[in-house]
This record gives structure tokens, sequence and C-alpha cells, in this order.
């Protein structure tokens, strides 16, 4: 009698255990649910820009693409590459600029600028299919300006 309830205590053990590490098989933990798993590459090329601000000292498309690319180095398991040896293609259009003096002196002349942008972004992979798009509104940014500032 004794084999037989060892029998069902191994029996029952296998029928609980085993669902649960075949059924979790495929499962993942932390950050790495976040991103595509065929992913590991990304080129970013120039924002292009609908601006109509012409302000050599500022170019949005620049700065912000040099911005974004820090940013996906700095927290994705993504690496920013050329165009040859990608896995995908991040292209983004600023579509909406607004420009607003929030601090002025007494002669009218701005002390503190506040600056909005709206980027529409496409994320696709290789073959041209669409991984993400959206519009994305690109939090405010203050500058001081001192007396040399060009706006």
């Amino acid at each position: 009698m004794v084999p037989s309830i060892n029998r069902r205590k191994i029996l029952y053990g296998l029928t609980c255990f085993l669902p649960g590490v075949v059924g979790c098989a495929a499962y993942q933990f932390g950050n790495s649910t976040l991103y595509a798993t065929n992913v590991r590459t990304i080129y970013v090329p120039l924002f292009q820009c609908d601006s109509f601000r012409m302000t050599p000292a500022l170019d949005i498309g620049e700065r912000l693409t040099e911005s974004v690319c820090k940013e996906i180095e700095k927290r994705t398991p993504f690496k920013v590459v050329d165009s040859a040896g990608a896995d995908s293609i991040l292209t983004g259009r600023i579509v909406a600029d607004t420009k607003r003096m929030m601090v002025e002196s007494p002669t009218d002349q701005s002390r503190m600028v506040e600056m909005n942008l709206q980027v529409l972004v496409t994320w696709a992979d290789r073959g041209g299919a669409v991984l993400a798009s959206g519009s994305i509104p690109v939090p405010a940014a203050s500058v001081d300006v001192g007396q040399a500032a060009a706006l």
C-alpha cells in the first residue's frame, strides 16, 4: 500500500509542476517584453521639418534627430546604425511648432520663451511593415534668453 501512496504523490506533483513549466516557457520577465524581439538595430534619418521658421542658429530637425538617437541608445536595447545594416527605420516629421514669449523685459524684449513641437513618427521594419505610428507632442521647453540670443 505504501508504494501506491508515493506514486500518487509523484503523479500529483508532476500534474501540478509540468503545466506550469510548459505553459510559461515563452513568457518573458522584465523590460525586454516592451521591445520588438525581431528588431535589434534602427536607422534614424534626419527628421523633416514643415516649419516656416528659418533661424540659422536653431535647426530643429537636426537637434531633434540627435536627441532621439541619444535616447534610443540610452533607454532601449536597440543600436542606432546606418541604413545598410538596420533592421528597422524610424522616420519623423515635425508637423507643428509654436513659440510664445513667457517673460518679457520692460522694453518688450523676450527674456523667457516657450517652444512646443508636434512630431509625426513612423517606425517600420526592413520589409516596410509599420511597427508603430503616431503623433507625439514633444514636451515644452522653456529657454532663458540672453542679450545675444538669436530667436
